[in-house]
């Protein structure tokens, strides 16, 4: 009896050829099999040419799709078909992905913490919260892995590009090895859109020189709008559209908040796409500033919790670990882990101490409940769209566990904090008027930090314990999730995201991408646990940040901690004398019971498990500098001269990020620029460096020349006694370093055409960096470095040229 096949295994070009079906045959066919396959043929045929046959997806980018048309002579014996971009597989869904920043697992309302969260919780009555979902314990790396499928060592983000270093591992570069999530959405027929942070490109290469091919638009994204930094001021963002800059529409003072502005333009795009093309899906990668310091926010969002976290931290854990276990957000019998000796007893605290923590834990909570508004407006857009049942909603709370970067006392000028200097609490409690406002950078203290992350132990950074790296997850999905009030507990990572959201769109991950062979993705896609609430997830996973590690396996997680986020001055050193801790997280949800020494044989396996994956994750070598690093010199903008120590600018010369601009701090310098002005009818700024944390200025004050030093709002000011002539004129300005280390003092000589008109001396500044804010000529783009004046204060005058000549 003749055997009928008909095979699919053959393709020609990324198209189905049943022509090649023939080949399958080595017996003779019957006349009703022949008629049978004949019928079949036919139908697979026209299949191909009116619906299409669905492309080899396993390299990008993809030709166009095939010419089903034919060619003659001349157009009458010819068919014409247009050709066209691959489209999204059928019934491919949109995706939202939204990823907090600086989040505790015991914060919001929807996962028990006190600070209310109704639009979060509004989404998981719709869909499924996640209680056992991870990060790498800090933002940048945490964003690569989520992007990319693969672990933040393997792409380059081993830690911060402010902390970069020249080993591939931590140079923050991502290869083309491990292109993004959006990269291949995008060659698959989605639209693909960032808004927000941007903390994977490496600031070096953020100015108009590029490269521009690690900022969003070179990592698949069709539009980006957002910043390129760990952070920005929410009131005078750095803000990029594409690769080009722009300013803020309107001033602090006329209502402008950087988390507004994303969100509406957010929705905007949304819609309009739908508008022209309601059938295209779209992949957007929604990541506010939120909810890292500084923590902005209007009084009237901050006076809804005048009073609420008077009951100090300790009180709060125990109020939200209650809730906790009452929701089943963490299981019966988890215990609540002990008060470490790193934060204090609240109720050892003084008056003025109480005073100033719960404020700025105050201004806090006003800041998150403003940023739940801002995302309810997205999600109510989303629900809105034609084909929002077919939208995927992946929010993240949290790149990493809450923050206790603020110090022991909290701040004002988070800056300063990360640049090793500590906070004087009465310099705190004198400018609490300035709270949340555009004059301040605050920062809650440790303590706040701790209770955020109820019921575990540990922090953001602190990558060896769950405080640091357990974040919680909400995923709705109304066509594909029934909705569960009761938490899915798999054990899962930020790399598992992009194999789910590959699979929820029936994307195969390509071997190839522009031509370059692909690293594996590391990550395990949970699609499962949609419908599966006893998916396990993940087996094993590694963790490491600034010498913090951890390794998981089969439920039983060894700990080393090692540095301390608050002391960035510090590098400890000797990493063989850590202590490893060890806990069985079946049975034990919260770390709180260390087994290290009844399984000392577990421990150790676990630890030879986690040598194995520092090998194989190229995670060598470990590194637990912290300011030291900062003060690292990082590469010169591609295409300069990096032996040149002078740096010549011209007007216009914008937003040029700190490593790009000129080194100087710990050195001595000159400035020179050449101006042509009118006299007292002149003003405005010549160079502008830094912003409200520290910085730098040389401005015009009706023709009068102002240097400002900010020393994190410590001012030094070199003023002339008199207008610059109507004309040209020179202005230098000769900054004479006392070296001896970093963050030394200085005398400062200020020039007009040569002669000396004023002089200033310096006992200390910065030493690391001015902060998030930028360098430029013409003009003080953003937050300005003093007071004295309105940004951008755009030079009226005309600058020839501005020099800086670096020893």
């Amino acid at each position: 009896m003749a055997c009928l096949t008909i095979g699919f295994a053959a393709a020609v070009d990324g198209r189905w050829d049943p022509l090649l079906i023939l080949h399958f045959h080595e017996q003779p066919m019957s006349h009703l099999s022949y008629l049978l396959f004949v019928v079949a043929w036919f139908a697979i045929a026209a299949e191909s040419r009116t619906h299409g046959i669905e492309p080899d997806r396993s390299k990008l980018p993809m030709e166009l799709t095939h010419f089903e048309g034919k060619i003659g002579e001349t157009y009458k014996e010819s068919e014409s078909d247009w050709q066209g971009s691959v489209a999204a597989p059928e019934g491919a869904p949109n995706v939202v992905v939204i990823l907090l920043d600086d989040v505790g697992f015991g914060q919001t309302s929807t996962f028990g913490g006190l600070i209310p969260t109704p639009n979060l919780e509004k989404l998981a009555s719709r869909g499924l919260k996640y209680n056992r979902f991870h990060t790498t314990a800090i933002c940048g790396p945490s964003r690569a892995a989520l992007l990319t499928g693969r672990n933040h060592h393997q792409c380059g983000n081993g830690f911060l590009m402010e902390w970069a270093t020249g080993f591939p591992n931590y140079s923050t570069m991502l290869p083309k090895s491990t292109a993004t999530i959006a990269e291949v959405l995008k060659d698959n027929g989605y639209n693909t859109w960032w808004y927000g942070k941007n903390h994977n490109t490496p600031d070096w290469e953020t100015t108009v020189a590029g490269p521009f091919d690690r900022w969003p638009s070179g990592m698949g994204f069709e539009y980006f709008f957002g910043f390129n930094a760990g952070e920005t001021h929410q009131y005078y963002p750095v803000i990029f559209e594409n690769t080009t800059p722009v300013e803020p529409n309107k001033s602090p003072e006329e209502g402008y908040h950087f988390m507004t502005d994303m969100t509406d333009r957010a929705i905007s795009r949304m819609k309009f796409a739908k508008s022209v093309a309601p059938k295209k899906p779209f992949f957007m990668y929604f990541a506010p500033g939120a909810m890292h310091a500084p923590h902005h926010v209007t009084a009237e969002w901050r006076d809804k919790f005048d009073g609420q976290f008077d009951m100090g931290w300790e009180k709060y854990r125990e109020i939200v670990f209650q809730n906790q276990l009452e929701m089943g957000i963490v299981p019966k019998g988890t215990e609540l882990t002990p008060r470490p000796d790193w934060v204090p007893a609240w109720d050892g605290l003084s008056d003025e101490q109480k005073e100033v923590y719960t404020a700025l834990f105050e201004n806090f909570a006003g800041f998150f409940a403003f940023t739940d508004h801002e995302i309810g407006r997205l999600l109510d857009a989303v629900n809105g769209l034609p084909d929002a049942d077919n939208t995927l909603v992946i929010y993240i709370v949290g790149d990493n566990g809450a923050s206790s970067e603020g110090g022991p006392d909290g701040t004002l000028n988070e800056i300063m904090n990360l640049n090793g200097l500590p906070t004087v609490l009465s310099d705190v409690v004198e400018n609490l008027d300035k709270l949340g406002g555009p004059e301040s950078e605050p920062h809650y203290p440790v303590g706040w930090a701790w209770a955020g992350n109820t019921p575990f132990q540990w922090v953001k950074q602190v990558a060896s314990h769950l405080g640091g790296t357990r974040n919680p997850m909400v995923v709705s999905w109304p066509a594909r999730i029934q909705p569960d009030d009761k938490p899915r507990d798999a054990f899962l990572h930020l790399v598992d995201v992009v194999p789910t959201i590959l699979e929820a769109a029936k994307v195969p991950m390509p071997g190839t991408v522009n031509g370059i062979k692909q690293k594996p993705l590391v990550g395990k896609s949970f699609l499962a646990s949609f419908t599966d609430p006893g998916y396990a997830g993940r087996d094993s996973q590694y963790f490491e940040v600034l010498s913090n590690r951890s390794m998981y396996q089969d439920g039983w997680k060894a700990n080393a901690q090692h540095t301390r986020p608050w002391r960035q001055d510090l590098a400890p050193g000797n990493w063989d004398k850590d202590r490893w801790e060890l806990y069985n997280l079946a049975e034990d949800f919260s770390e709180a019971k260390d087994l290290a020494e009844e399984h000392p044989e577990k421990l150790a396996a676990l630890k030879s498990v986690w040598k194995e994956a520092a090998e194989r994750n190229e995670i060598y070598p470990l590194d637990d500098r912290g300011s030291a690093r900062i003060a690292v010199p990082k590469p010169p903008v591609p295409g300069s001269d990096p032996n040149s120590t002078t740096y010549t600018y011209y007007a216009g010369a914008t937003r040029i990020a700190e490593p790009a601009a000129p080194p100087m701090k710990n050195r001595s310098w000159t400035l020179t620029a050449d101006v042509t002005t009118q006299g007292t009818e002149t003003e405005g700024v010549v160079v502008g460096f830094g912003g409200v944390a520290a910085g730098l200025v040389l401005y015009l004050d009706k023709g009068t020349p102002v240097f400002d030093y900010n020393y994190f709002d410590d001012h030094t000011v070199v003023r002339g006694d008199e207008p610059l002539p109507p004309g040209d004129s020179t202005i230098a300005v000769a900054f004479d370093y006392a070296g001896g280390g970093a963050g030394k003092g200085a005398n400062i000589s200020l020039k007009v055409n040569g002669e000396a008109v004023a002089n200033g001396k310096m006992q200390a500044t910065v030493g690391g960096r001015f902060g998030v804010d930028t360098f430029g000529v013409g003009e003080d783009s953003g937050q300005p470095v003093t007071n004295a004046y309105q940004p951008p204060f755009r030079f009226t005058g005309e600058i020839r040229q501005v020099v800086v000549e670096v020893e």
